[in-house]
């Protein structure tokens, strides 16, 4: 009987880790590494093209955009079938409420020089998602493309710096993007209290050259409910098998 109770106190165990490593493979949905860094990348490249300065990677505005982001996605903002946002939350909140809830110092923020929004569905990575709204033929109201309008705002000269955010609403749902830019001193604005270090990221990523990986995609309800379960069974059958012991 004894041997009975620890042999399935270890399948229990066994199928517990599993549980636990299981999330880090599958809620990430695709999504490898930080793909707001890799947009930063992506713009960069783009700059280069052009024989443009290469933009600073500013963690505060990276924060700030995935605050921007989350904000659209709150407020219940769809991702149309030409891969855009309609969304724009009051300018004031950009400066006021994102900057704060990052932990920006105050006198360091700066002007916002330019945004760029944007979501996919069926595509994989940051440069598919960057690339459908460059290829959008969805017109903006003013006889100019959205593609054009975005290359615009990547290739504007008074930019130094920009930020990237990215996430996703659920695990199956369109990814949404934002990026912030500045003309403000890349050395001097958009500096986050004590380096930073009091941001707790609990969804989504933002760009910044220290943040190799991120979480993308929020862990599957089910899966959290049945590994409980399993943890609730291996401690009731240790239980037992004590009682068996003694």
């Amino acid at each position: 009987m004894r041997r009975i109770c620890i042999s399935k106190l270890v399948f229990l165990l066994l199928l517990c880790a599993r549980m636990l490593l299981l999330p880090a493979g599958v809620s990430s949905a695709k999504i490898h590494g930080n793909p707001a860094n890799d947009l930063v990348a992506l713009i960069n490249g783009k700059r280069a093209a052009s024989k443009l300065p290469a933009l600073r990677n500013s963690r505060g505005l990276g924060c700030m955009a995935l605050q921007y982001i989350s904000e659209c996605m709150a407020t219940g903002a769809a991702c149309s079938s030409g891969n855009t946002v309609a969304c724009q939350p009051p300018e004031a909140h950009i400066t006021e409420v994102y900057a704060a809830n990052c932990g920006v110092e105050l006198p360091t923020v700066d002007v916002i020089s330019g945004r760029l929004v944007g979501c996919h569905r069926d595509r994989d990575g940051p440069e598919d998602a960057l690339q459908a709204v460059l290829a959008s033929p969805t017109g903006n109201g003013n006889g100019n493309s959205t593609t054009t309008n975005a290359l615009a705002v990547i290739r504007g000269k008074e930019h130094t710096q920009v930020g990237a955010g990215f996430d996703r609403a659920h695990r199956r749902g369109p990814f949404f993007w934002c990026l912030l830019f500045s003309s403000g001193s890349a050395n001097s604005t958009f500096l986050l209290e004590a380096g930073g270090k009091g941001i707790d990221q609990t969804h989504g990523c933002f760009s910044a050259p220290d943040r190799p990986s991120c979480n993308a995609a929020p862990p599957r309800h089910g899966q959290q409910l049945m590994f409980t379960t399993i943890a609730a069974a291996a401690g009731m059958l240790l239980f037992l098998c004590g009682l068996v012991v003694e």
